[in-house]
């Protein structure tokens, strides 16, 4: 099955060997996003639902770029340096998501790139 690599402006460039997301078939796998303001590469000033709100939005771009939207994502990955900021990441991505929800993982890590607090990847699925 051929791949086809996605890219847009509106989300951080890839910081190493891969790409910010795949499509394969009607399925694409969008890499993991860290709260990195696409225009300045830093990561964004503010507590953990600040994070979490810049690397939603850095999904939602490349989401979009590959022709979807949120309500087409099948699965999300979430990592947090800190499981006590589970519920302000529950409640960020409230803000973001709607009944019924993605499947979804979360995940306690040692740490993040660049010192980021949260990451999330997903899975997106095209009509």
């Amino acid at each position: 099955m051929p791949r086809t690599t996605i890219h847009t402006d509106r989300a951080p460039a890839a910081i190493g060997p891969y790409s910010q997301a795949v499509r394969a078939g009607d399925t694409v796998f969008l890499s993991g996003q860290i709260p990195l303001d696409p225009a300045t590469g830093l990561i964004v000033a503010g507590d953990v639902a600040a994070q979490a709100r810049r690397a939603f939005e850095n999904l939602r771009a490349v989401c979009e770029a590959a022709g979807g939207s949120f309500e087409q994502v099948v699965r999300l990955g979430l990592y947090l340096t800190d499981l006590d900021d589970f519920a302000a990441v529950n409640a960020v991505m409230a803000d973001y998501f709607e009944a019924p929800y993605p499947a979804r993982s979360t995940i306690e890590v040692s740490a993040l790139p660049r010192g980021a607090r949260f990451e999330v990847d997903a899975i997106l699925v095209l009509d």
